[in-house]
């Protein structure tokens, strides 16, 4: 069974980003919900589908503007999608965002 995390972090402020809804479409096209904590993270996927994730390429959808422009007054980006694929190997998948106003970068974390 694979599980998936993530995490946001506001490289502005150098801290985590808290409040941040996130949208995970799966291959199947089903749709799941979360948003990030104090830590700037969710992992709580698993609550939401207790089989875990298949094999197969997932986009996970950090709604960010309404976090930026409350942080700095502005967001270049209303989202920001992060398409992956997941194998079938029983792993653990870490997508964490670094997020600032006008820019932003992503990997696989562990």
């Amino acid at each position: 069974m694979n599980t998936l995390s993530s995490h946001v972090l506001d490289t502005t402020l150098g801290k985590p980003a808290q409040g941040i809804a996130l949208t995970l479409t799966t291959p199947s096209g089903e749709t799941l919900k979360g948003e990030t904590d104090g830590d700037g993270r969710f992992n709580q996927w698993a609550a939401n589908n207790e089989n875990g994730f298949p094999a197969g390429i997932y986009t996970l959808r950090f709604h960010c503007k309404s976090y930026l422009e409350r942080q700095h007054g502005k967001s270049f980006y209303p989202h920001i999608d992060i398409a992956f694929e997941l194998e079938n190997n029983d792993g653990h998948y870490h997508v964490p965002l670094l997020i600032s106003p006008f820019g932003f970068s992503s990997y696989r974390g562990s």
